[in-house]
């Protein structure tokens, strides 16, 4: 092909056939330019990018980079926001967070933008203090949250745009509520166009964005083709997951990863409601059939648990009594009592004639029990 003439007379733009040359011999131009702009060749040296953050631990593992993106799925009510807290906390602090994670941005990329799709302002706020507590700082001036529940899907995809071009020192963004970007997460285009948009961002803002997104009900896929999409192209995939036997752990497992696998991990909530890591999982969530049954304590040791309860009131409600149960139980066994399990213990207790009920709902008070002196 010969020489593009750019600057085409006036009178030979005024010919069809030369206006139409001329514009497509400038797209040409612009498409050549923009592959070789993209062509990768073994020679360039080119660089690993640059950690987010980080599990540190034995395997150093680096769970997200700048320049890409990485999913957070669960069902509902398995604690992903309580995760999303550990994530924030992480990337805002100096320190190594619940001893097991690090934060590695930039000093020139240290903020971090937060959207939240699903909740009120109240409940977004108070995912805010909690990450304030874990880090102890009052008032982080790197942390930027907004709410966007009120909001058009279009909206919400149009403002998190403008922030994320418009933030200085911009190097980490929470999406949390993807789906909440467009209308139908079943929709093959929007979701096309959605895995585009956290591709571009993430690339040319040298970004890393974590999204999370919702599991299916009746299995553990991501939902919709939104799912399919982003499990595709993000670099790591976590799911995190209540436990069967202990539904007061959350357990975080890799999915899908470009870099190194990171270990399984697992948190609960403390009583001051902040995520903290359980050390001892894999005992605590063991099968049914090997995990230690509460009801196979000695019946002295169940009965001491009642005498502890008792002592701070005559009679409970069913409610009041699951609760002074697994307070009672980590007092003297300095282990965590599930809800499940306690209930069980309660039951054991009512069976074996400790606990008297006058009638259905009536509250439980306490009976003798004459063998404990011979323990």
């Amino acid at each position: 092909m010969g020489a593009i003439n750019i600057n085409p007379s006036m009178e030979d733009l005024q010919q069809p056939e030369t206006f139409t040359n001329h514009i497509n011999e400038l797209k040409t131009k612009t498409e050549s330019e923009l592959l070789t702009s993209l062509k990768i060749k073994p020679t360039d040296d080119l660089k690993p990018p640059q950690a987010a953050w980080k599990q540190i631990n034995n395997n150093h593992v680096v769970l997200g980079t700048l320049g890409n993106f990485s999913l957070i799925i669960g069902k509902a009510k398995s604690r992903k926001s309580f995760f999303i807290n550990i994530v924030v906390s992480t990337v805002l602090s100096n320190e190594i967070i619940l001893n097991q994670f690090k934060g590695s941005l930039p000093q020139d990329q240290n903020t971090v933008l937060y959207f939240d799709t699903e909740q009120g302002k109240y409940h977004v706020q108070l995912a805010l203090k909690r990450v304030c507590d874990q880090i102890k700082i009052k008032e982080p001036t790197n942390l930027q949250v907004y709410g966007l529940r009120s909001l058009k899907p279009s909206e919400r995809l149009k403002l998190i745009e403008y922030a994320i071009y418009n933030t200085e020192k911009l190097g980490f963004v929470i999406i949390d509520g993807i789906k909440d970007l467009m209308n139908s997460i079943n929709d093959e285009a929007e979701a096309t166009m959605i895995a585009s948009k956290l591709l571009k961002w993430t690339e040319e803002k040298n970004i890393h964005i974590v999204t999370v997104l919702h599991q299916n009900k009746s299995d553990n896929n991501a939902r919709g083709h939104i799912g399919t999409e982003l499990i595709n192209k993000a670099e790591t995939v976590l799911s995190v997951t209540k436990n069967e036997q202990d539904k007061d752990i959350s357990i975080v497992e890799a999915q899908q990863c470009r870099n190194k696998e990171p270990d399984p991990f697992a948190f609960e909530i403390n009583e001051h409601g902040l995520p903290v890591i359980v050390k001892d999982f894999a005992v605590r969530t063991e099968t049914n059939k090997n995990k230690f049954d509460v009801t196979d304590l000695e019946d002295f040791k169940k009965y001491q648990l009642l005498t502890e309860v008792y002592s701070n009131g005559n009679s409970f409600t069913y409610s009041n009594l699951v609760i002074q149960m697994k307070l009672a139980y980590k007092n003297q066994f300095k282990k965590k009592l599930g809800d499940n399990r306690a209930k069980e213990l309660i039951t054991d207790c009512k069976n074996n004639g400790w606990l008297l009920q006058e009638k259905t709902k009536s509250p439980y008070t306490l009976n003798e029990y004459k063998g404990l002196q011979n323990n």
